[in-house]
């Protein structure tokens, strides 16, 4: 029977966007940030160096004294002219951004006229117009400029891209462009910069422009697929350094250990750092893991060979949003790290809450988000949504299982005895491989039990008559989900598209037993979790087969901007969205500007669709492209209701689309760390 881990598919595949964010979406997205859309008054950014780009260029310090007097220039014909006009985003770091703003005055007589503005004296457009005279009126008269088709002004910005080893110019990703535009850009640049200029498109509409222009842009997609370092959760930690091909082969992982994964796995026993060599989403399983306990990962190109010199020493690791640095940690950072890892943290104990005195079946329809005691929040969650009946989502119907049902099961099969038994084995306690051994022993023993007659029936019947005996999705709920530092996120088992009677009872028990799967186990003991105290709920739902599937995250996941909106999305059921073996269709969506920006589109040229005969199958993709810029503005909508029927705070969407439908799979409190 197939099982997974839900969601981890389409988590693995959104870091190339996300994680840039940790420096503003500038950064992430590899543009001039605009203080126009982040709500900043001008002038309020700070001034920043300028540095050198291409080889030869003259340093930092000589570069800032060399700012030009002039308030812009009709043409820059070398590098250092553009130095002189040139303002630095991050500078000293791999999102260095250098770059001029520039207009084109369209009514100037006797011939539209160019201006390089000097960028760090003006910084906007704005200013910059309206102290030479040529603006006049309020912010409706500048937006104009980036609204209608007979604009006066076209407002742009001129940059290195280190990336690409080349210029590009570039809009702000709410310009709506036309080809004409476009090309009488391409044309005054062509004629008054030095070198090759291409354009850079900022959102999907703009690649389109670009389409109908003849003109090929620079992609997002392409200049994050070039990026050597991406921030996934910037932190810093000692602890020794594992390179790890396999990480199913890597049985004595320690939560003293750094690893470096050649793959991303779809789960990870605690450890005290990750970092990858293939690009992962920021809402993997893994990630949110990583967030959870509080512990630095990172992607590193390359890294294995990177850091192959550092394999089996004790080093310090440290993420930050704009680089990583490696060194050998000194015999004190070792001692504290090896003390630290032997604590046990307490940060999620005292939050679990459950209430076992409810054996009854509770409808989907019925559950409300404090039923979380009874039920887990992840049915809970699904239950308060539909409830909501918020305009152009549904939530497939299903039944809980409640925690109750497990308790009752568990007493009867002797859980307490049998777990007492197993954590009294000589080296359970102390040697990782003897608890996944006894784990696995006990999961089977789970899996073999006898159901109670009443539950049996109980279950059998309400799946018929409320289900009408459909292929369901039989899904974990677990007491110790969604809590304070701990996501628990990708632990448990879920069957998908379980059809018969049998079939039904087999699922549920391997739900129940999926609480002592080998990463659950660990995560719940790093955490400080008391393992008697977790029990499971069991969410059957109506299996749907869907024409694609992903996740959202209704804010940008590390706090940079506030109105975006974060996707990843890929053809088929959502197993393979959250998984991140290979990277999926990515987006951010902007709020203010309603622009779409495509990070990445997805790899697979397969998917996973619901097999006849129960299961998955694995079919050949048709069509890629997965997201189209309405759903993706109907998918964020919904987020934001979403959101706030969860009194604002940020929400982890699992999401689906069949036919014209979307549907609302799981909604969680996007992880903080424990850390923080």
């Amino acid at each position: 029977m197939f099982t997974h881990r839900p969601g981890i598919a389409i988590r693995s595949a959104l870091c190339v966007a996300l994680a840039l964010a940790a420096s503003g979406a500038s950064a992430q997205l590899a543009r001039k940030p605009s203080m126009y859309e982040d709500g900043r008054a001008a002038g309020t950014a700070a001034p920043q160096e300028l540095m050198a780009r291409p080889a030869g260029t003259p340093t930092p310090s000589q570069a800032m004294g060399n700012h030009s007097s002039q308030p812009f220039a009709a043409a820059l014909h070398s590098q250092a002219e553009f130095d002189q006009f040139a303002r630095v985003y991050n500078t000293g770091t791999p999102l260095a951004q250098p770059h001029v703003i520039f207009v084109i005055d369209r009514q100037a007589r006797p011939a539209p006229r160019l201006y390089f503005i000097n960028t760090p004296r003006f910084q906007l457009h704005d200013r910059f117009l309206r102290e030479q005279g040529l603006l006049a009126g309020g912010k409706e008269a500048l937006n104009r400029n980036y609204r209608d088709a007979g604009r006066r002004f076209i407002l742009g910005t001129l940059s290195w891209q280190p990336q690409i080893d080349g210029f590009v110019y570039e809009f702000w990703e709410g310009d709506q462009l036309t080809a004409t535009l476009l090309r009488e850009t391409e044309a005054r640049l062509q004629g008054s910069f030095f070198a090759p200029v291409r354009f850079k498109a900022n959102s999907s509409a703009q690649e389109q422009v670009a389409a109908g222009a003849g003109i090929a842009p620079v992609t997002q997609s392409a200049l994050i697929g070039q990026q050597r370092f991406l921030p996934l959760n910037p932190g810093q930690a000692v602890g020794r350094l594992r390179l790890v091909d396999d990480i199913d082969q890597a049985r004595d992982l320690l939560p003293s250990d750094i690893v470096v994964l050649r793959q991303v796995p779809i789960t990870l026993p605690p450890v005290a750092g990750v970092v990858t060599e293939q690009p992962s989403t920021m809402v993997s399983h893994v990630n949110l893991l990583a967030r959870g306990w509080g512990v630095p990962n990172a992607y590193v190109r390359d890294a294995s060979r990177v850091l192959a010199a550092h394999n089996g020493q004790w080093v310090q690791l440290t993420v930050g949003a704009k680089d990583y640095q490696l060194r050998a940690a000194t015999a004190d950072e070792r001692e504290n790290a090896i003390q630290k890892s032997a604590l046990k943290r307490s940060v999620a104990g005292a939050s679990i809450h459950k209430d076992t005195r409810t054996t009854a079946l509770q409808p989907l329809a019925a559950l409300r988000a404090q039923n979380r005691s009874q039920c887990g929040a992840k049915a809970a969650n699904l239950g308060e949504v539909r409830h909501a009946a918020i305009a152009g989502i549904s939530v497939p119907d299903g039944f809980c299982v409640p925690f109750g049902s497990y308790t009752s099961a568990m007493q009867r099969f002797g859980l307490a005895e049998k777990m007492a038994r197993m954590q009294q084995q000589p080296g359970f306690d102390s040697d990782a491989a003897v608890r996944r051994t006894a784990l696995a022993a006990l999961r089977a023993e789970i899996e073999q039990m006898p159901l109670d007659a009443i539950l049996t029936q109980h279950l059998q019947a309400r799946w018929a008559s409320q289900l009408q005996a459909a292929g369901v999705f039989v899904r974990s709920s677990s007491s110790s989900e969604d809590l304070p530092g701990f996501s628990g996120a990708g632990l448990y088992t879920t069957v998908p598209n379980v059809k018969g009677e049998a079939a039904l009872l087999d699922a549920v028990r391997k739900v129940w037993a999926s609480v002592f799967n080998f990463e659950a186990w660990e995560a719940r003991r790093a955490a400080g979790i008391a393992q008697d105290a977790v029990a499971m709920a069991v969410l059957v739902q109506k299996a749907v087969d869907s024409d694609a599937s992903g996740v959202m995250v209704t804010r940008d996941p590390l706090g940079g901007t506030s109105h975006s909106v974060f996707i990843a999305a890929k053809r088929g059921i959502g197993i393979r969205v959250v998984e991140g073996r290979r990277v999926a269709e990515q987006v951010l969506y902007s709020r203010r500007s309603r622009a779409v920006q495509v990070l990445s589109r997805s790899a697979e040229d397969t998917e996973l669709r619901l097999a006849p005969g129960g299961g998955v199958q694995e079919v050949a993709v048709a069509q890629r492209q997965v997201l189209t810029d309405a759903l993706v503005q109907r998918l964020a909508d919904a987020g934001a209701a979403i959101e706030a029927r969860f009194s604002a705070r940020t929400q982890d969407i699992e999401w689906a689309v069949a036919g014209d439908r979307i549907l609302i799979l799981q909604s969680r409190p996007f992880v903080q760390s424990a850390r923080n």
